[in-house]
């Protein structure tokens, strides 16, 4: 077994996974010793975070190397691979253009997934346009082949999941592109979150979306199924022949015309609670 390689390549990555490591710790998407960050190094070697060890306090010497079936092939003798290197194999496996994977626990995200709350949602311009229709998997055992199943066709066509009860998973041309899509997840969570805390509100109508799903496209973050996505949840629906329409569940909740005097009372509620909550002395 190889000790610590210092190439050029693996010099750059490795700092890389040092850096992301320290921001996952710092802004609380993991905690303790969780969460796992992976680079392609090769056509069949990857570098990966051990196991046991906390991600915001790793150097570059403490980074494993292992085949695409996971073996260890390069590393510190005592350090073992991540429990979740079968989740971040098959997502190298199934998409060739993916070079850099994170697994973190954000807390928002994990949240919404126990409420049953989903985000795939055409909700946030930015989400549509850099994450696409964000999926929730079923729940798996975390460090599982049943995890690694739980993901195997939903990553082909999506750079960010909710692993539900259980934390994300994000892709990247490198380990950076994973990163900030993590960010952009977790906001976008977090967004959503506190939308249903206020009594909740319109998705963008079809047509706004459309715009979004053409800007998507024309910076090269669209996926394979998009459509079919966009058409289901968003009733963009006019690009494969079929009729536009609005989801079931996209009638502005805000629009007085449309809601009973139950709804109006919540609103002037919710509206009273956040004026209250901003007086209070900080």
């Amino acid at each position: 077994m190889r000790a610590f390689d210092d190439t050029p390549t693996r010099a750059r990555l490795s700092a890389d996974i040092v850096r992301v490591g320290q921001w996952l710790h710092q802004y609380q998407y993991i905690d303790g010793a969780s969460g796992n960050i992976s680079a392609r190094l090769g056509p069949d070697q990857i570098l990966a975070t051990p196991s046991g060890l906390p991600k915001g306090q790793l150097s570059p010497e403490q980074l494993i190397i292992v085949n695409m079936r996971g073996e260890k092939v390069g590393g510190l003798p005592e350090l073992k691979p991540t429990s979740e290197l079968l989740m971040h194999l098959e997502a190298y496996r199934r998409r060739p253009d993916v070079n850099g994977v994170v697994h973190a626990h954000p807390i928002t995200c994990v949240a919404l997934s126990i409420a049953g709350i989903s985000l795939a949602e055409c909700v946030i311009p930015e989400a549509v346009v850099v994450l696409g229709l964000i999926p929730t998997t079923p729940y798996a055992t975390p460090s599982s082949a049943e995890n690694q199943r739980a993901i195997s066709e939903v990553i082909v066509s999506h750079d960010a999941l909710v692993l539900q009860y259980h934390g994300s998973l994000t892709v990247g041309r490198d380990v950076m592109e994973a990163y900030l899509r993590l960010e952009t997840l977790e906001h976008t969570a977090k967004i959503i979150a506190l939308t249903k805390l206020l009594g909740g509100g319109p998705a963008l109508p079809p047509e706004q979306v459309a715009k979004l799903i053409q800007t998507r496209k024309d910076w090269g973050f669209a996926r394979p199924g998009d459509d079919e996505d966009f058409c289901v949840a968003c009733g963009v629906c006019h690009a494969s022949g079929q009729p536009q329409h609005r989801p079931r569940n996209s009638q502005p909740v805000w629009d007085d015309s449309a809601v009973s005097d139950e709804d109006r009372l919540v609103r002037v509620i919710a509206e009273r609670v956040r004026q209250e909550l901003q007086s209070q002395p900080r």
